[in-house]
């Protein structure tokens, strides 16, 4: 490989695939440092999007981040490149999370080229699913996409599926009667800033899906504090497919190879025609989250429950200019 093959241009268009990534609240906590010396990509934490209630150790910002880790993997596979990852590579450094040396073939695992595609088309969907089921070889392959990220994804049966549920239940009345919390997710979702066009970050009205005609919904209400005009209601699916996404332990590092798995899964999913969604509220409350769990399985921390099925794939949500997530350093 030469220097040629990284110029600026396509430094910027690694970079904008990376931030497509999902994030808590489309916070978009990363950022990014290309040292053109020697090849490698820098991968920081931005503190300042960070969320001191709901997220007060930085595991959701370590996911989203790592959820734009794998994106750039998929982009240098595309570009026939390799992505060396080394994850929190400086213990001097606590905010560099992850350096990825771009350069020479590509001799990624399954290969990540092929969910290429899916870069731009997956997006979060606040809308209802219908009621068919996914079939069991698409949920073998979003297993096996899981595994090749070092975690494990576990489908939700019977009794897990009601629990879980409860938790999320539980989880919206603990941040009903939190007036911090509340405030911090509002303050990531309004209408007013969404319909203007200001902002570039945060949850626009649009992504709010439509309120709960029957009951709570499986996913987040953004619009419960920042009401939007024509909503409209809508009945969800009663036996929402779900997924958990965990590791065996629980450290800096777990976090960041689930983000991976996260995005690697959702990519999958988003190649495969379902439309996906994330339940982290129960996540955000340490006692909720251990509760998750399925006691007979293998996985010791739920990273991240998602939500399967076929549906709406939901709109866009805006993104940060690349130029204001990336710095070139000679």
């Amino acid at each position: 490989m030469t220097t040629a093959r990284l110029d600026p241009d396509s430094i910027a268009r690694l970079v904008g695939d990376a931030v497509t990534a999902p994030s808590m609240h489309n916070a978009q906590p990363w950022k990014f440092v290309f040292r053109r010396a020697d090849d490698v990509m820098e991968l920081h934490g931005d503190p300042e999007r960070a969320m001191p209630r709901a997220d007060p150790h930085h595991r959701a910002l370590h996911l989203g981040c790592a959820a734009a880790l794998f994106n750039l993997r998929v982009a240098a596979a595309r570009q026939g490149l390799g992505a060396r990852v080394r994850l929190l590579p400086d213990e001097a450094q606590p905010w560099l999370l992850a350096t990825a040396a771009i350069g020479g073939p590509s001799d990624e695992d399954g290969d990540p080229a092929a969910l290429h595609n899916a870069l731009r088309r997956r997006h979060t969907s606040r809308f209802p699913f219908s009621d068919e089921p996914v079939p069991g070889a698409l949920l073998d392959g979003l297993r096996s996409a899981a595994r090749r990220e070092g975690c494990r994804l576990t489908v939700a049966g019977d009794w897990h599926l009601e629990t879980v549920l409860g938790l999320v239940r539980d989880a919206e009345h603990r941040e009903d009667i939190d007036p911090l919390v509340r405030a911090e997710t509002s303050a990531w979702a309004s209408a007013a800033h969404a319909s203007s066009g200001a902002r570039r970050d945060g949850v626009p009205a649009g992504a709010f899906g439509p309120r709960s005609s029957r009951g709570p919904s499986p996913v987040r209400d953004f619009g419960r504090d920042a009401p939007a005009a024509d909503r409209g209601w809508a009945v969800f699916e009663q036996r929402p497919q779900l997924a958990l996404l965990g590791t065996r332990t629980d450290t800096r590092v777990d976090w960041l190879r689930a983000g991976q798995a996260l995005e690697r899964v959702l990519l999958q999913a988003t190649a495969d025609g379902l439309a996906t969604s994330m339940t982290s509220q129960p996540l955000e409350w340490p006692e909720l989250r251990w509760t998750a769990r399925d006691p007979l399985d293998a996985m010791g921390h739920v990273q991240m429950v998602l939500r399967l099925g076929y549906g709406p794939q939901g709109p866009g949500t805006p993104r940060r200019p690349v130029a204001d997530v990336l710095e070139i350093r000679e």
